[in-house]
């Protein structure tokens, strides 16, 4: 634990694993913590286990989670001054960060302008093309512009349209046609209004086969250092389900010149915090600037195992002010890690949300495995938030062991009373084109005829479910437990 002081107190603006990931954090670095909390989550561990935690309201959980002039009153009631986005919710939100500068407390992120830069996917680009670093192909003219229609279909397709305040994989649509082009940029606007409250889109290329590549950086206002690239091409409607460090598909070579880009994408803008710069990457070789998320990252974890940094801590420390602990030279890549994304979903039926309450929950350990998880036995999972429950790291010396250790955790974990897609997830990683690296952002769709349940008959899926609680030492501990009933009348006997 450290000595330095830095912050007296910080809120945690967000709920979940990550609100506990980043708990852990403040207590690593011995800084008292406030959590904040939905009535439904009255009972989750990070409510437990910070040093303070405060109910918040709302039309909705997510509202009451969205309320920003509640949780600066919080912070001013309990002498915060320090808060604490994680991802979702107030995160990337520029006039959170303002008010709270305004009232004296720091938001542990970049600056609102540098969040207002990255944040509109238009100025951004803009930014990004003018310092020299490449962008797709794109028109970014009005959409209701003279002439738009044939610039864009001159482009050739198939094309994305996307909302400039867009994010998550929200307001993005394939268009394969110029007949289509019309009625897509018009749901695209009205979505991307409904969601952002922005209605403003652009176009631009679509390249099939292309991978989603992202690059970890962290700078303190002075010195921005790289760590390493991520592999997130593992997507289902433009969301990541399986994210890995490093990337299969890059050399040393390619691996330094699109990890330069992305430190000098963040010099650029002078960010501070840790940030992610995401890519695309095609099957040529070429690679072209996507988005900036200024946040930290669900994916986070494998970064932090195969380069032994400690983001969360960074972060924090460089929100106090100080200078970043780690410098290019001393970050070194260390095997391989691969992150699965539990999610309360079918994964086999359109992945459709699904609902429950957790009855039973064993957490998969063991050497080099890491389980990022904010979930409790009795806990009901609604449609209120993301359908993510939890997310499974495990770091091993190469690859092909990453992933058969994901498999072999996917099997120990039980988790009761909420369906999920942990078989789905098995499966992926079973494939052999997945084991061989050989993947695109189309994964999902390419192989979906492979990436099927299997068949089980009522009979055997009550087999296989029973051997696999028998099999469970706490659950047998259970059964072979003496009732507290029973238990209280000690010896006695009729």
């Amino acid at each position: 634990m450290s000595t330095e002081t830095l912050f007296n107190k910080v809120l945690i603006a967000n709920r979940g694993e990550i609100a506990l990931r980043v708990l852990r954090g403040l207590q690593e670095l011995g800084i008292p913590s406030v959590a904040i909390y939905h009535d439904s989550d009255r009972h989750s561990p990070v409510v437990r286990q910070a040093d303070e935690a405060v109910e918040i309201f709302g039309d909705s959980p997510s509202a009451a989670h969205l309320d920003s002039a509640q949780i600066i009153e919080i912070c001013q009631r309990l002498g915060v001054d320090g808060v604490h986005p994680c991802y979702g919710f107030l995160s990337e939100n520029a006039n959170f960060s303002r008010e709270l500068a305004r009232n004296g407390i720091t938001f542990i992120g970049p600056s609102a302008e540098v969040i207002e830069l990255m944040g509109d996917k238009i100025t951004s680009r803009e930014f990004v093309e003018k310092h020299g670093f490449p962008v797709p192909p794109s028109v970014n003219m009005a959409a209701d512009a003279p002439g738009f229609i044939d610039e864009v279909a001159a482009m050739g397709f198939p094309l994305v349209v996307k909302a400039s305040a867009g994010g998550g994989g929200k307001g993005m649509s394939i268009v394969n046609s110029k007949d289509e082009l019309e009625s897509t940029l018009r749901v695209a606007a009205s979505e991307a209004e409904k969601y952002f409250g922005d209605k403003r889109v652009y176009v631009e290329r679509y390249f099939e086969n292309a991978r989603h590549i992202e690059v970890q950086v962290v700078g303190d206002g002075k010195t921005v250092v790289h760590l390493g690239e991520r592999e997130c091409s593992i997507q289902r409607r433009f969301q990541k389900i399986i994210e890995e460090a490093p990337s299969p598909a890059l050399d040393d070579i390619k691996r330094a010149e699109i990890c330069e880009a992305a430190a000098g994408i963040a010099r650029a803008a002078h960010y501070v915090s840790a940030g992610t710069v995401e890519f695309l990457y095609t099957n040529s070789g070429e690679f072209f600037f996507l988005e900036m998320n200024t946040r930290i990252q669900v994916e986070h974890p494998v970064t932090e195992m195969v380069y032994k940094v400690d983001l969360v801590v960074e972060q924090l420390r460089i929100a106090a002010g100080k200078p970043l602990s780690i410098s290019q030279a001393s970050v070194v890549k260390n095997g391989h890690a691969v992150e699965c994304r539990l999610c309360a979903e079918d994964a086999f039926n359109g992945f459709l949300p699904e609902t429950g309450k957790v009855l039973f929950l064993k957490e998969p350990t063991g050497e080099g495995v890491r389980f990022d998880s904010g979930l409790y036995q009795g806990q009901a999972v609604t449609t209120s938030f993301d359908p993510m429950l939890a997310k499974l790291i495990v770091h091993a010396p190469t690859r092909a062991q990453a992933i058969a250790g994901c498999i072999d955790k996917l099997r120990e974990l039980v988790l009761l009373g909420v369906n999920t897609n942990a078989e789905y997830l098995i499966k992926v990683l079973q494939h052999e084109a997945f084991r061989s690296g050989d993947v695109d952002t189309g994964f999902v769709n390419t192989y979906a005829e492979d990436l099927v349940k299997d068949s089980l008959n009522v009979n055997q899926q009550r087999a296989v479910l029973s051997a696999a609680m028998l099999s469970d030492r706490h659950i047998k501990l259970l059964m072979e437990s003496t009732p507290d009933i029973y238990a209280a009348i000690g010896r006695w006997s009729n």
